[in-house]
């Protein structure tokens, strides 16, 4: 199985050998996220997380491009998790984060996915929480709910992944570095960041526009462009006066 984000040992779900697991969630539970600056983000996100953080496009120039809601400035920092392991009260969570730790993948040389869950999360046992599994094997109702989650989140996956292309292709997409400095230390840069370029999006033919509008783009580029004015509320989780960055336009 390929590395996951945030995934350190998943193993897909078995209903034998997880018959009588169980699932609880601990009072540290997004700890796990607490090393990342920038966390993907699905399309149908886009309107709720462009209130809270810059959503930016991430990638290199003729390669894959996606998106992902910058959650903090410095490398290996996630300003949103606390010190108690707890997303900050009032910031929207990314799916990306919430259907941690189950995630669907593959196991083997084909494309079939199957759910899978990080059996080093501590909150795994047969002692407290939700089951997984019935006395005869069927998933329980949390499972299943957890299961459909999983799926539409896969499904929207690929739709945000065919935008962040889309935009690539057009030559929409336009490369920013944000350099943080501290007192005392070499500056920082941020890379690997693109944004949409208002003036190409302005440039395109009106065909163009029309598939945009169309295929529902136009909305979530706006809550792009839109999210970038975030960056502040960033800076502000930083400690104060203590560090400064470039801001994104």
């Amino acid at each position: 199985m390929s590395k996951l984000m945030f995934y350190e040992r998943p193993i897909a779900l078995n209903r034998e050998r997880h018959a009588n697991l169980k699932l609880a969630l601990t009072s540290d539970h997004y700890r796990f996220a607490a090393r990342t600056n920038a966390v993907p983000i699905m399309s149908t996100e886009f309107a709720e997380a462009a209130r809270d953080y810059p959503i930016v496009f991430v990638g290199e120039e003729g390669k894959t491009f996606n998106v992902a809601a910058l959650v903090g400035i410095r490398d290996q920092e996630n300003l949103m998790v606390e010190s108690d392991g707890q997303w900050a009260k009032g910031f929207y969570v990314p799916a990306f984060a919430r259907r941690y730790p189950f995630v669907l993948a593959a196991t083997g040389h084909n494309d079939n996915l199957t759910v899978c869950v990080d059996e080093i999360y501590p909150g795994l046992g047969v002692d407290h929480g939700e089951p997984l599994f019935q006395p005869d094997g069927k998933e329980t109702p949390y499972l299943q709910r957890v299961l459909e989650f999983l799926q539409a989140f896969h499904q929207d996956a690929r739709r945000t992944l065919d935008f962040a292309t889309r935009m690539a292709r057009l030559g929409l997409l336009v490369p920013k570095v944000i350099n943080v400095e501290r007192p005392g230390e070499p500056v920082q840069k941020l890379r690997g960041l693109w944004i949409v370029d208002a003036a190409k999006l302005r440039g395109i033919d009106d065909a163009r526009v029309v598939e945009l509008f169309r295929d529902g783009y136009l909305s979530w580029i706006e809550a792009h462009l839109l999210s970038l004015g975030n960056f502040t509320r960033l800076l502000s989780r930083m400690e104060s006066g203590h560090a400064r960055a470039s801001p994104l336009p």
